[in-house]
């Protein structure tokens, strides 16, 4: 099939790792891809260091009003519609997809004016959450029409979690045009990691108990919640915290360590090569999601899951759909005082209970099919279906 891909995305962190892969797997499967993107979400982001920002594009958005902001973004559908006509003319595609964002309408006006099939992936409630966050909406009624419009437009909504799809369902879209896809991970990728001794050896951290972090860690991960527990009795002298990233919190973070005596405790990788990420998560004994938000599928859990590592993580419905209690996680009670610090100690003090957990999470990939190829394949399968 031919398949015109189109994303507004210029960041670069785990939305191109998403995009990128997705792409990737489309075309091993034999796909004819083209890809319709801003210039900067053309480059290599997810190919080189992940974490920076999107360069101009920030900075603007923190020059300008919210509401000229907001008012750009969706002209910016315009500029973007005609890029995807172009591409039609010559590549004739079977189907859009397109990486749902606010105000960007130019995927539903191309199946609109060209009866093209337009499948929506959908990774947040993008409404929801900038009304939260990043100082609110201005334009909020606006946002609502926007993104009200592209999901019930579309011929069939992505949304990667099942959570995220009661949002969808929410605002009017048909349950039978909502599929739960959730983010996968590249296994080839893995596969090259490491044994867990050789990778504590090359980052000096022989006879360590790891516990491990990947990604771009901010206050309400949780982190600061392992520190404190480190410094009681009910941690192993020998756990170390490793980082494999970045983030707003890392000073705080270090300063709390330093605070507790655990100065030589914590390790920060800082913002790494993508390609490096395999080789560090496989130093880690223990894989922790402190926390999580609410409708997201974490790339950071299907990393510790293609690996083979003992998971910790709160008891929600988002990362039940993926994780079990005892099978390949240990899952703690967010509403309970302790829950997190019981279920550290218990895994950490339990060497079996860790190979089996590590088992388990290293079937659940094979079991679900939580990975590109087979996301592809799900993509591919429903636009069959709607030719």
């Amino acid at each position: 099939m031919k398949i015109l891909y189109h994303h507004r995305t210029a960041s670069r962190d785990g939305q191109v790792v998403h995009i990128e892969e997705m792409v990737d797997a489309l075309r091993l499967l034999g796909h004819e891809v083209r890809v319709v993107a801003p210039a900067l979400g053309r480059a290599s982001g997810a190919q080189g260091q992940m974490g920076a920002d999107s360069g101009w594009v920030d900075r603007l958005k923190a020059a300008m009003p919210k509401a000229a902001y907001e008012l750009l973004e969706l002209a910016y559908s315009l500029q973007a519609y005609r890029q995807l006509r172009r591409a039609t003319k010559d590549f004739r595609p079977d189907f859009i997809y397109e990486r749902y964002n606010l105000f960007l309408l130019a995927g539903l006006m191309l199946k609109k004016r060209l009866g093209i099939p337009l499948l929506l992936e959908v990774n947040s409630p993008l409404v929801h959450e900038r009304s939260l966050h990043s100082g609110g909406l201005s334009l909020k009624r606006l946002a609502e029409w926007a993104e009200e419009t592209v999901w019930r437009g579309a011929d069939v909504v992505l949304p990667v979690t099942r959570v995220l799809a009661t949002y969808v369902e929410a605002r009017g879209v048909p349950v039978q045009r909502i599929r739960a896809v959730p983010n996968g991970i590249n296994e080839a990728h893995f596969s090259v990691a490491p044994s867990v001794e050789v990778a504590k050896a090359r980052q000096g951290l022989q006879g360590r108990l790891v516990l491990g972090f990947t990604g771009f860690v901010r206050a309400w991960h949780g982190v600061d919640r392992i520190l404190d527990w480190m410094a009681t009795p009910c941690a192993p002298d020998s756990a170390h915290l490793l980082v494999v990233g970045d983030g707003p919190v890392r000073a705080q973070l270090e300063d709390q360590a330093r605070r507790l005596g655990l100065g030589d405790r914590i390790t920060f990788t800082g913002v790494i090569h993508r390609d490096q990420v395999p080789a560090h998560v496989a130093a880690f004994d223990v894989a922790l999601q402190p926390a999580v938000t609410a409708y997201a599928s974490p790339l950071k859990l299907m990393e510790y899951l293609v690996m083979g590592k003992a998971i910790i993580a709160p008891d929600v419905p988002n990362l039940r759909e993926v994780l079990s209690d005892g099978v390949n996680a240990v899952l703690f009670d967010e509403a309970c005082a302790g829950g997190l610090e019981q279920a550290l100690t218990t895994l950490c003090l339990d060497r079996d209970l860790r190979l089996r957990l590590a088992q388990g999470a290293r079937e659940t990939i094979t079991r679900l099919d939580l990975t590109w190829l087979g996301n592809a394949r799900r993509v591919v399968s429903l636009a069959e279906s709607l030719k």
